[in-house]
């Protein structure tokens, strides 16, 4: 027989939320009348933006003529989407990117995950614990060597600065599980880190609309440097509920080098456009023209007021676990709150207990990693009255 890539052993037996996904399929069956509400996956709730689902409808209609239909778009997006990107997502915040470093994907876990392929696999990678897995899973499916950066509370849950020499660093500000952010002071030292060492940050900033603390970068490149060892990813997936309709981008510098298979000086710019263009046809043109009505006037004002209903749940899940003795943390930059078990209970033990006796779904903190564990993850992303009703829910529950 052929052989199997021998590190897909090294992985557990399911992806995170395909676990949790089974165990709640299998309590509906075991209990067919349960009213189960999750605020454990990330999935948006509320329907996408009103001037979203018109820039769609009527780029829909230009696909009924064919003299405005569209085929086969340029594998890096269409240029009035990678320039509408860069006019208000970075510009409009000082920083000077430009719109051929700007590539549109179908989402922000698919380039996490296919970012890796342009990297040596003998290279260490640093990896934050907690992490979303796609950072993890993706390098060990490829063979790599991965440093875990411990996350824990006395520190913020700012990542530990790595023990070995590594080249491959990924950082999500903020943080999904935890919700925390990094300052820029905690961005410059790690591009610092990163020009001293000749390593790559993939800076993941999918959830940087939910960003309210004043002076907190929305961007790795308002550190002064770091165009020159980072790459940023983003998602129109929690900012404007594209969950169901797939977009995102990763910007990649031109001024990003790496050393070739024959020694020789390469960009990595080059590189992913070469690796976009092989593997990927590009996102469809009616879901370009939707993403970029998200930065239309209409589309700015309903995105706010859509991060705005879910920051409200999460202040409301914060608050009021607060008062009920729970220790929280994040749901203040962040649409996840880290819930603190209590005393003498794992992640797991708590994920069952509500589960069974709440029928309510959270993410147990050790599937994001050891230092996970003593934590669960809740999402603001329900409804306003799913999220009252688990609340009340969890108050009742003896804990």
């Amino acid at each position: 027989m052929i052989k199997a890539n021998p590190y897909y052993s090294d992985l557990s037996a399911n992806y995170l939320f395909q676990e949790i996904a089974k165990k709640i399929k299998e309590f509906k069956e075991k209990t067919p009348d349960a009213d189960v509400i999750s605020l454990g996956i990330g999935d948006v709730t509320q329907p996408i933006p009103l001037a979203c689902v018109e820039a769609m409808k009527k780029a829909a209609d230009e696909m009924a003529s064919a003299s405005t239909m569209r085929g086969y778009g340029p594998e890096q997006g269409y240029e009035f989407l990678r320039q509408a990107i860069v006019d208000n997502d970075y510009k409009a915040r000082g920083v000077d990117i430009d719109a051929d470093e700007v590539f549109v994907s179908d989402g922000a876990k698919c380039d996490v995950g296919n970012i890796q392929e342009l990297f040596s696999v003998d290279v260490l990678v640093a990896v934050p614990d907690p992490v979303y897995p796609v950072y993890r899973d993706t390098n060990i499916m490829a063979g790599r060597k991965i440093e875990f950066l411990p996350c824990t509370k006395e520190a913020g849950f700012s990542p530990a600065f790595p023990k070995s020499k590594a080249e491959l660093i990924y950082l999500c500000s903020p943080n999904n599980p935890t919700g925390a952010v990094l300052t820029k002071a905690d961005l410059a030292a790690w591009v610092k880190y990163a020009k001293e060492n000749g390593a790559v940050i993939v800076f993941d900033s999918a959830y940087k609309e939910y960003i309210s603390t004043p002076d907190i970068p929305h961007s790795i490149y308002e550190v002064e440097g770091a165009k020159e060892v980072a790459i940023e990813l983003r998602s129109f997936s929690k900012t404007a509920g594209f969950t169901g309709v797939r977009c995102a981008y990763m910007v990649v510098p031109k001024v990003l080098k790496a050393i070739g298979g024959k020694g020789e000086e390469v960009f990595l710019n080059a590189m992913w456009s070469r690796r976009h263009s092989t593997k990927f046809n590009g996102v469809a043109y009616v879901v370009q023209r939707a993403a970029e009505a998200v930065f239309s006037p209409e589309g700015k004002k309903q995105v706010r007021e859509m991060v705005g209903y879910y920051m409200e749940n999460a202040r409301l899940i914060r608050e009021t676990l607060a008062a009920k003795g729970f220790t929280v943390y994040g749901g203040i930059d962040a649409p996840y709150i880290w819930l603190a078990t209590p005393a003498g209970m794992t992640s797991v033990d708590l994920f069952e207990k509500l589960l069974n006796e709440a029928q309510l779904v959270c993410t147990p903190g050790s599937g994001f990693g050891q230092c996970g564990e003593g934590f669960v993850r809740l999402t603001s992303f329900g409804s306003r009255e799913n999220t009252l009703k688990a609340l009340d829910r969890i108050g009742k529950l003896a804990l």
